[in-house]
Formats: C-alpha cells, structure tokens, sequence
C-alpha cells in the first residue's frame, strides 16, 4: 500500500509578516502626503491675504513720508527700479494731476545693534518732504527713539537738503554736525542721518532717471 500524497502546504505565516511590515511604511507615506497637501492649500490659502497686507503696510509707509494731499497717484504702481552704488533701488513716484513732484524711496543704514532702515521722500529740488524709519532693532529707550512714535526727532530732516545743511555739516552735533544727537544714544542718530544724506546724494546722481526732468 502506498502512502497517500500529501499536497505541499504554502508558507503562509512568512508571506503574512511580510505584509504586516509593509504597512507602517504605507501608512506613514499615506499620513506624508497628506501633510503636504494641506500645508500646500494653507500656503495658498495664506499668501493672498499676507501679500495684501503687506502692500498695505507698505503703501502706508509711503503716505508718512508725504504731506497731506501732496499726490493723488497709487504709489505702489508708479516705480521706477535705479541702480545705485549698493545695488538696484525701487523709487515710488508721488504725481499730483499726473505730474511726477516728487519720488519715495528706501534707504539704511547700520547702527548701534541693527540695520536701520527707512522711507524717505523728497521733492522735485531735493528737498526732504519726510522720512520714517521702516524697521530696526536698537536699544529701546534709546536707540528706538528715532521712532515717530518715541520722538519727534525723525522730523529734524523735513524740509533739509543737500546744500541745506552744506555737506559737511550733515552730521550729529558731537561730531560738529547740524543735527541733534539723542540723549545717551550717538551711534543710531549718526547712522541715520548718514543714510539720509546718502539718499540725497543717490537722488542727485539719478535725478533724471527718476523724475525724468532734463537737468
């Protein structure tokens, strides 16, 4: 008699954990994509209104510089890019009826801590229609008062021009300027006046560029 034949059974339990170890793997790139996707639609979500908020901040930055009712143009479309010595600059033109009277653009400077920087506008002569610090990080209850908020002080430039101190004199009193230093602060007002005057001398130099004037 012979023995009966007997079916060869599979290896079931082996093939059975191989798939029990793939399933973390799935399951943590199931978990990835999903991650992206949403941090993908909050992206998108999230740049409209940011973007927008930003052209707000920036465009109120630039109505500070500027006298009440001294342009009726949107600035933020109104630009002309300048190449300067530290690179290409974006000038904002103020036009009251059409006519350019005057351009905005931003300069800085370093001072005791941090990068000071500023809005600075001025008029079809140069002159210096006003100017505001944009962001910097020095010593509060010193440094920080070139802030309009903390002080006046930023408002000593208004009506000033290149020749008006003469150029030499465009410096903080302590170092035989004409503009006042901050009580128990030197460092930040000299950094800042220096990037104004910089920014006249850039305003010079592309007078036509910018205004278009023939001079």
């Amino acid at each position: 008699m012979h023995d009966p034949v007997q079916s060869p059974v599979e290896p079931v339990a082996p093939a059975l954990a191989a798939r029990e170890a793939l399933v973390p793997g799935v399951m943590l790139g199931i978990v990835a994509l999903l991650a992206s996707g949403a941090l993908a639609l909050a992206s998108r979500l999230t740049t409209g209104p940011i973007a927008a908020a930003e052209a707000n901040d920036l465009r109120q930055s630039l109505i500070e510089v500027l006298p009440a009712g001294f342009a009726d143009n949107d600035f933020l479309h109104d630009t002309v890019r300048v190449t300067g010595e530290g690179g290409a600059v974006t000038v904002y033109r103020a036009r009251k009826g059409g006519a350019v009277d005057g351009a905005m653009f931003q300069v800085s400077g370093y001072g005791y801590s941090s990068d000071v920087q500023l809005m600075m506008a001025v008029d079809l002569s140069g002159r210096i229609l006003g100017v505001r610090v944009l962001k910097h990080a020095e010593t509060p209850g010193l440094g920080d008062r070139i802030e309009i908020a903390k002080s006046t002080w930023i408002l000593g430039f208004d009506g000033h021009s290149l020749d008006d101190p003469k150029p030499a004199r465009w410096a903080v009193k302590k170092d035989g300027g004409a503009f006042d230093q901050l009580t128990g602060a030197t460092i930040t007002p000299r950094a800042v006046v220096k990037a104004v005057k910089g920014g006249l001398l850039f305003f010079e130099a592309h007078r036509q560029q910018i205004l278009g004037d023939p001079r």
